[in-house]
This record gives C-alpha cells, sequence and structure tokens, in this order.
C-alpha cells in the first residue's frame, strides 16, 4: 500500500509535469472510485480548468484548480486523491513520454487492463493525468476534508508528537496507524518505526516512557527520510524479516506475528518484547498473535477473547 514516501513522489510528479495545462476531457465513469459523484460530475466541474497546485498531507493529495477558462488564476475547486492499496499516478507528456509515481510497480509482471485507469484527466497538449489503481480501492473526490487528518507525519514536531502518541490505552502501533492523529504512517512504515525505536507494538501508549517516546520520535524521522530516499516504505530494514521463521536483523532473535490495531504486524520477540509490568493493550487495539512466540518472549500470552497480556 502507499504510504507517505510513495504518495510524496506521486504528488510532486503532478507538480513538476501536470500543472498549468488546460483540461479537456475528464473520464470519471468509475462510479466506485468517484463516489459519492455521479459519473460526468467530476467531469463537468473541471472541464476548462488546469491543475494549478499540488499538496500532501499523510496519504492524501489534493490539487487545486483554475478558474474555468483561466490556466492561471485561482478559483475553481480542489481535487482530492488517495491511492488506496495499489494506486499510481501515471502523466503523460505532450511528447508521449510517460512518467510515474504512487505504489511500487508489483504488478509489472502483468500485462496492464484498460480498466485499471480508473481517473482520467485529458489536456490540451495530447497528454494525460490517470490514477493506475489495479485493486479499485482509491478515490477521487471533489473539495475533500483534509481537516479530519491530524499532522503530516514529516512534519509533526517533537511537541506534537509526543501530545499525540501518549493520550489513551490504545497499542502504540494502533496510535501509529490513526490517520486522525498523525498522518501518514502505514503498516510497512509502522513496523519498521516501533523497530528502529525497540518499542513493543502491544506497549500501551500511556505506558510509555519519556525516553521510548523519544526514540519513537527520532526513528519517525529517520525511518521517512530512508524510505523516501530508497524508494518506498518496502524498503525498511525490518522488512524483509517479516515472514514466518524470520529473524531480527539486529540480534538474530526471532520474529514474533500478531494483529495490532486490526493490521498484521511483526516485531523482535527480545528487543520489543514488553517490559516487565507494563499493562496489556486495549481489546481494540492488539490482539491474537499467531506464531513466533519463543523463550525469547516469555511474558507474552493470549488471554480467553484473543486479548494480548504480559
Amino acid at each position: 500500500m502507499p504510504e507517505l514516501p510513495e504518495v510524496e513522489t506521486a504528488r510532486s510528479l503532478i507538480a513538476d509535469q501536470a500543472l498549468h495545462r488546460p483540461i479537456v476531457d475528464v473520464d470519471d465513469s468509475d462510479s466506485y472510485v468517484g463516489r459519492p459523484h455521479s459519473p460526468g460530475e467530476l467531469r463537468s466541474a473541471l472541464m476548462g480548468r488546469s491543475l494549478i497546485a499540488a499538496h500532501r498531507r499523510g496519504k492524501t493529495i489534493w490539487l487545486e484548480t483554475s478558474a474555468a477558462g483561466d490556466a492561471a488564476a485561482p478559483g475553481g475547486p480542489e481535487i482530492g486523491i488517495h491511492l488506496g492499496m495499489s494506486g499510481r499516478i501515471v502523466v503523460t507528456g505532450p511528447d508521449g513520454s510517460v512518467a510515474e509515481g504512487g505504489d511500487p510497480h508489483r504488478y509489472e509482471a502483468r500485462p496492464r487492463k484498460a480498466e485499471w485507469n480508473r481517473f482520467t484527466l485529458m489536456f490540451a497538449d495530447g497528454g494525460s493525468l490517470a490514477l493506475l489503481d489495479p485493486r479499485r480501492l482509491g478515490r477521487v473526490r471533489l473539495n475533500p476534508d483534509i481537516g479530519a487528518l491530524g499532522p503530516d507525519a514529516a512534519q509533526v514536531t517533537p511537541a506534537e508528537f509526543r501530545g499525540l502518541i501518549t493520550k489513551g490505552t490504545i497499542a502504540v502501533k494502533a496510535r501509529l496507524l490513526d490517520q486522525s492523529k498523525i498522518a501518514g504512517v502505514g503498516n510497512l512504515l509502522a513496523d519498521e518505526i516501533l523497530w528502529q525505536a525497540r518499542v513493543s507494538p502491544l506497549a500501551r501508549v500511556d505506558s510509555l516512557s519519556s525516553a521510548q517516546v523519544n526514540r519513537l520520535y527520532r526513528a519517525l524521522k529517520s525511518v521517512l527520510e530512508s524510505a523516501s530516499a530508497k524508494g518506498g516504505a518496502h524498503t525498511g530494514d525490518v522488512i524483509a524479516a517479516r515472514h514466518p521463521g524470520g529473524t531480527c536483523p539486529r540480534d538474530g532473535a526471532p520474529m514474533v506475528h500478531g494483529t495490532v490495531g486490526g493490521r498484521s504486524t511483526w516485531w523482535c520477540s527480545r528487543e520489543q518484547a514488553l517490559r516487565l509490568g507494563q499493562p496489556s493493550p486495549a481489546p481494540e487495539g492488539a490482539r491474537h498473535i499467531t506464531s513466533g512466540l519463543t523463550e525469547a518472549s516469555p511474558r507474552l500470552l493470549i488471554r480467553r477473547g484473543g486479548q494480548v497480556g504480559n
């Protein structure tokens, strides 16, 4: 799934290659990706306008458009784009050149299908901008509610982070995944951040020490920087060990698998074990440890109902 680094590649591509190109046609026929808009509604709103700015918060892109008939003046509606689980932005230039940004190339082994283009803007110069989305989980809408998102993970300050990460009783991984608190962290980034910080994904946020919060913040920043430089969240140091039989790249201990915050989660059984005396996470934040429990992680057990305890 595209996370903050991948979505930023899509935003920067639009900013570099798709602005100030008059829109002469729009294919918004996919009613699921364009919900709640009816087919033709996006087309009517965007015809004769141009994209004039590209923004991002977390995993959401929104584009400013010009007033009708004026490629430079502001005044048009905003377009919100979410890449879903597999989306890419594909921009075709006037000369037919093609550039892409978003989800890593996971579908190159299969021929691309025309129906994967879920939303397309056609430009007067003969080029286009398309949302390529094989799994059809992306979204395009007018005037998206960006205010529902927390601060961008790449921009959040230490003070903001501390205030957002430590309130409540939810498991820390579930909090990292909550886009209304900190926007942009997905499943792979969360596992990498927690591994870098040596913090259990099961730890209740109100039990985190000051040192743990500081390590999490530093890990957030370093992981985002590394993932952006290397091409995406899938390039993290622990990602290759997220499989049955995997071992921690740092100390060789077995990796543990469970479900935290509703997402598949892997962590080091030794360095990321819950500290003795740490309270168990709230039931909605962590449940179902399924594999990897060894003598290296003796304090983890499954209570009745699947709640994780210590």
